[in-house]
């Protein structure tokens, strides 16, 4: 597999492409949530929509959403990665 030119390890790339796409995944998807905090009391409130709003802020469950997404996508990338490096796959 060459990019750029150059003789390139299958597993890094497909890694990379596996986490990037996960997080761009897991973030247009994340959770409609609202979080509310009173002094010491945090109440978050989680529906099953996606979310509409593009603010700055997330709340931890839309952190961990975006988090295990990535994770999926970067085992799915490294398995991919593995085997084209094996050849079991041809590109």
């Amino acid at each position: 597999m060459q990019i750029l030119g150059r003789q390139s390890n299958a597993m890094v790339v497909f890694l990379a492409i596996g986490v990037l796409a996960g997080a761009l995944i897991g973030y247009a998807t994340r959770p409609e949530s609202a979080e509310i905090r009173i002094g010491p009391l945090n109440i978050e409130i989680t529906g099953k929509g996606i979310s509409s709003r593009h603010d700055k802020e997330l709340t931890s469950s839309q952190v961990q959403h975006i988090a295990l997404l990535t994770l999926i996508g970067g085992v799915i990338g490294l398995g991919f990665g593995f085997a084209v490096e094996r050849g079991k796959i041809k590109l």
